[in-house]
C-alpha cells in the first residue's frame, strides 16, 4: 500500500507541470492529495478531500484520459470516495 501512495504522490507532483483551465477551475492534479488517503487505502475522505473533489471535478474527464492518473481516478476506491462525497462519476 505505502509504495502505490507514494507512486501516485510521485505522479501527481509530476503532472503538476500539466495545468489546464476547465471551467475556471485549474485542472492541477496536486489539488487531490488530500484525497490520497481515502483512494489508496480506502479511508473515509476528509471533509477537505470531498472539498478538492468538488472543486476538481470538471477536470475528471482529462485525468481519466490520462494513462498516469486513470488507474487512479477511476479505481473503484476513489468512485467510492466520490460518492461519499456525493459527487456523480463523470461522463466522458
Amino acid at each position: 500500500m505505502k509504495k502505490g501512495v507514494a507512486a501516485l504522490f510521485v505522479m501527481v507532483v509530476m503532472a503538476a507541470a500539466v495545468v489546464h483551465d476547465a471551467a475556471a477551475v485549474e485542472c492541477n492534479p496536486i489539488q487531490l492529495v488530500p484525497c490520497l488517503g481515502a483512494i489508496s487505502p480506502g479511508q473515509n475522505p476528509s471533509p477537505q478531500c470531498c472539498a478538492k473533489l468538488k472543486e476538481q471535478q470538471p477536470c475528471f474527464c482529462q485525468y481519466i484520459r490520462n494513462p498516469q492518473f486513470k488507474p487512479y481516478v477511476d479505481s473503484p476506491n476513489a468512485k467510492k470516495v466520490a460518492a461519499f462525497c456525493g459527487i456523480k462519476p463523470p461522463t466522458c
